[in-house]
């Protein structure tokens, strides 16, 4: 089964509640995000391939 990437946004009727965190995968940080509104939609990145606070401002 392919998971859906539709943008939550373009769903009507559905609400999330979207976080992010730094979690340790594998012994190293990656920043998590997920709908903690719904099982298994979540995206996982290597810290260090992740933008700062500093780059978004």
């Amino acid at each position: 089964m392919m998971p859906d990437a539709a943008p939550i946004g373009s769903r009507s009727g559905e609400t999330g509640d979207v976080v992010a965190a730094i979690d340790e995968i594998d012994g190293r940080p990656h920043l998590v995000i997920a709908d903690i509104a719904r099982d298994d939609v979540w995206v996982a990145m290597s810290e260090a391939e992740t933008a700062s606070l500093e780059e978004w401002r």
